[in-house]
């Protein structure tokens, strides 16, 4: 329920869960403690702000080294435009998701700053046309919970 609205007050909660507030508030806060609840946020609609240009960028470094991993890794950590990064397997390193306002703005990122890296040996990038699936919860009902 937390995953699709963590806007909902703790009574709400609890009457879709069919508890009490105060046991529901305890459970909550379990799982804030435990670290399963790692935070809450709020969505913001990326049309409605002008940035609804995504690209899916994949990544090879000239030298996969711990020094170049770092030093990339802090690059794409101080870079607003890159909303998600990940090292991968196979050729390349890594496949970042990049936000921006147009292709001009994208293009003046890659040139700035991604391809400025002298690390950076390769980038083939993917413009997304239309998303078709985007979800922030993770699939609970494919595992069994270990917290009760």
């Amino acid at each position: 329920i937390l995953q699709q609205d963590a806007g909902l007050s703790v009574a709400e909660v609890a009457d879709r869960v069919g508890l009490s507030a105060s046991p529901c508030w305890r459970r909550i806060k379990r799982l804030e403690d435990s670290g399963l609840i790692r935070k809450r946020v709020t969505l913001l609609n990326a049309s409605l702000l002008g940035l609804d240009f995504e690209v899916y960028a994949i990544v090879k470094l000239s030298l996969p080294s711990r020094e170049n991993l770092d030093l990339f890794e802090t690059a794409v950590a101080n870079w607003p435009e890159v909303v998600q990064c990940a090292t991968i397997t196979g050729r390349e390193d890594y496949v970042l998701r990049i936000i921006t306002s147009d292709m001009h703005a994208f293009d003046q990122f890659l040139r700035e700053k991604l391809l400025s890296l002298a690390i950076v040996s390769d980038c083939e990038s993917h413009i997304v046309t239309r998303g078709v699936k985007n979800v922030t919860a993770l699939p609970l009902g494919i595992v069994t919970p270990h917290v009760s």
